[in-house]
């Protein structure tokens, strides 16, 4: 009776190894879906973009994880399969020794040969089983093995994306550089070129009183080209107007055409408010009118247009602090400035 009750509890491992089956294939069939859906968003999207790259870096470490569930889960097929084998050992020795005691008997002990008869049919189910449970596991394996090679291509594929993404990076860098470089160049010839400007206008204006440097600027107080509240150039002023243009059109043929520079003209005005009478209605007209005027005699004179630009500032960028009348008359002045567009 013993026997009989380890014989039936022997069989009571399929239960538990089909589950672990059904388990391992609705794990494996997941795997594929995910698989599936990897490989199709790959093939719609995997051109250098980064957004795609980081949705497959993100699948493939799902993958990952979903692959060592897998392996966790095989392992366990494993040990099931393993206890199989030892409860098969274990009815195969059960049968010699019950076979050992029916040749004792001589076939006199019908309750032992009825056993040896059980363990027998026991034995040969066991056995099915367990050719039929290597057979999923090796198939299992299989599909495993092709899901790494799969993930192996995915992993392949992004680092050749990666290594042209680190290619295009460099050249963008390098074009950076030298952009930089073209452009430190451009500023430069334009500094030398600005010397040369201010250097001929010092030998024309210099000694003229109302004429001044300062910094990048040169500066002509409104006196010397406009009378109080008037955008029109006076007669003394068109004189240093004209050569003005004459040293601008000297300079315009000497510096290259690629390099796009301008001579801008800023108009500028003291704080006292106009009265509002005339034409001209408030300090921003007024500076604005100046700066067109002296822009459009510098036109006359041969300057193309193209190169010259008119602002007007009011009195909103002062020349010096104070509301005396040495300090309104400096922040009354036009000012010329050779700068790129």
């Amino acid at each position: 009776m013993a026997l009989r009750r380890r014989s039936r509890s022997s069989v009571d491992y399929w239960p538990g190894f089909v589950d672990a089956m059904a388990t391992l294939l609705l794990v494996f069939t997941f795997l594929l879906s995910i698989y599936a859906v990897a490989q199709f968003i790959l093939t719609q999207q995997i051109r250098g973009q980064d957004d795609v790259l980081v949705r497959l870096n993100s699948q493939i470490s799902e993958l990952t994880r979903l692959l060592a569930l897998e392996r966790a889960t095989s392992s366990d097929a494993d040990q099931e399969l393993a206890a199989l084998r030892a409860s098969l050992a274990s009815a195969e020795s059960d049968r010699s020794r019950l076979q050992a005691l029916l040749n004792e008997g001589a076939g006199s002990d019908e309750a032992a040969q009825a056993r040896i008869s059980d363990l027998t049919s026991d034995l040969g189910e066991q056995e099915a089983i367990s050719e039929r449970a290597l057979s999923q596991v090796e198939i299992l394996n299989q599909q495993i093995l092709a899901l790494r090679r799969q993930i192996g291509a995915l992993e392949a594929a992004l680092e050749v994306s990666e290594a042209k993404e680190s290619e295009s990076s460099a050249r963008i860098a390098d074009l950076g550089q030298r952009l930089n470089v073209a452009l430190a160049r451009r500023v430069q010839e334009l500094n030398r070129y600005r010397s040369d400007f201010f250097g001929r206008l010092r030998q024309i204006l210099e000694n003229r009183e109302g004429i001044s440097v300062e910094g990048d600027r040169f500066v002509f107080q409104s006196e010397v080209l406009f009378s109080s509240g008037s955008d029109e150039i006076n007669t003394a002023g068109r004189d240093e107007m004209a050569k003005l243009a004459q040293a601008v059109n000297e300079l315009r043929r000497e510096i290259p055409d690629e390099l796009d520079w301008i001579l801008r003209v800023d108009g500028h005005t003291d704080s006292v408010p106009l009265s509002g009478t005339g034409r001209i209605r408030d300090n921003w007209e007024l500076s604005a009118q100046r700066a067109i005027a002296v822009v459009k005699f510098l036109v006359d004179q041969g300057v193309p247009a193209s190169r010259l630009a008119a602002t007007g500032f009011a009195d909103n960028q002062p020349l010096v602090e104070g509301d005396d009348d040495e300090a309104r008359r400096r922040n009354r002045r036009i000012e010329l400035k050779l700068t790129t567009r």
